[in-house]
């Protein structure tokens, strides 16, 4: 089975996670610390041992639920909040200096900050803000009143735990825009894949189905129009591509807000390449058959619509000349230097002084329609029919084509 790459999942805010999970055991150990430098300052020390053991165990045994976001649920955000409030509340019962002065750490000290951190990582700010909330209200009820420094350690980690829940809420959207991104890219590749498949294999068996019909006629020659059917149907299909899936969304929340908006027609950029098979495909049928390249034919925009102007005139003039029922084949072939195209169909020829007799006589179709374009361009226009064996028209732009019409003008 072919391997395919696909975009499964992004994490922008993993970093985030292990950085949390480092910061917890860090400021766990940095708690116990402060608790053994201030010991006999404790009156009753039994009560922040517990406290310690019980957080040292929830904090170590805890580390994989903070790894990442599908780990860390809700309940578990819920019981270490709780953790973190039960030690704040517990701290004048340990040292009633505390009640008193209120000027030392509590005993989950700044361990506190890493509960309200996982709500910001996990839920965004908002959750941020409800988790420093808490911790506030606990301060005040543990100092008893409402101090400087617990006004300045509370707004500290309040708005820390904001700052950091919004800039992942931002990032997730980034995230989940790129992803989007990254799959239309890839989907647009697979098309273009499937383009040049089809293009190389499908394509022409259909074609040649449809010429060995038709040369063979009979019940053959019926299965050589329907091929010719389908292979229009087809090509029809790989030029125009698959329809695009539609990405606008009014839900700023997946991303992006984009929405399908009218523009007005502008007029080509002389700047930008024009591909010149869409302006080709057009002329493609049961009766004519394309054969492009599977890459784009990148050509000036005038350059491009001069070319398929004077293949145009080169099918009328088949159609003309030898019939509605003449089949006809266009040929692109993108060289390095130049874009060649050659026309050719099945018709009887034209006899040898035709070309010049009918410019004698005013008819200027192929003069003018044919070469007249190919010359404003830079490019050539050559013509070669044997009797019985019908007539082939190549038609050569260098890469580089230049618009000698508009020039001369600019002369005057």
């Amino acid at each position: 089975m072919a391997k395919r790459e696909r975009v499964m999942r992004m994490s922008v805010e993993q970093p985030l996670w292990r950085a949390l999970t480092g910061y917890r055991v860090l400021t766990m150990l940095y708690a116990i610390a402060l608790f053994v430098r201030a010991y006999d300052k404790f009156d009753r020390p039994w009560v922040a041992i517990a406290f310690f053991s019980v957080l040292a165990v929830w904090t170590l045994a805890t580390l994989p639920r903070v790894a990442n976001a599908a780990s860390c649920t809700k309940r578990f955000l819920v019981v270490d909040l709780a953790v973190a409030l039960t030690g704040i509340l517990l701290t004048p019962l340990a040292d009633s200096r505390q009640q008193v002065v209120g000027e030392g750490p509590t005993l989950p000290s700044i361990w506190t900050a890493g509960a309200v951190l996982a709500y910001a990582i996990k839920g965004g700010w908002r959750w941020a803000a409800c988790a420093s909330a808490l911790v506030g209200v606990a301060n005040i009820v543990q100092r008893g009143e409402l101090t400087q420094s617990t006004v300045h350690n509370v707004l500290l980690v309040c708005i820390a735990s904001i700052a950091i829940g919004y800039v992942v809420e931002v990032a997730r959207a980034s995230e989940r825009t790129l992803a989007r991104a990254l799959e239309i890219e890839a989907a647009t590749r697979e098309r273009e894949r499937l383009a040049r498949d089809i293009h190389d294999s499908v394509l022409q068996v259909l074609a040649m189905v449809q010429r060995r019909g038709t040369a063979i006629g009979g019940e053959a020659a019926e299965l050589g129009r329907l091929a010719g059917e389908q292979e229009v149907a087809l090509r029809s299909l790989v030029a125009g591509g698959l329809v695009r899936t539609s990405h606008a969304s009014e839900d700023a929340s997946q991303g992006a807000l984009v929405r399908a908006v009218e523009e007005p027609d502008e007029e080509p950029d002389e700047a930008t390449p024009c591909d010149l098979r869409s302006l080709l495909f057009p002329h493609a049928g049961s009766k004519v058959t394309l054969s492009e390249p599977g890459a784009p034919v990148l050509l000036a925009p005038r350059a491009a619509k001069e070319l398929a102007a004077a293949v145009s005139a080169a099918l009328d003039n088949v159609r003309r000349h030898v019939g509605a029922d003449a089949h006809a084949w266009i040929l692109v072939e993108d060289e390095p230097d130049a874009v060649i195209v050659t026309v050719r169909d099945d018709g009887p020829g034209i006899p040898e002084g035709r070309l010049a007799e009918a410019e004698g006589e005013g008819r200027l179709g192929v003069a003018l329609s044919i070469r007249g374009r190919l010359r404003d361009i830079g490019g050539t226009a050559e013509l070669i029919s044997v009797p019985g064996q019908g007539t082939e028209v190549e038609l050569q732009v260098p890469r580089a084509a230049r618009d000698t019409r508009g020039k001369a003008e600019k002369t005057r």
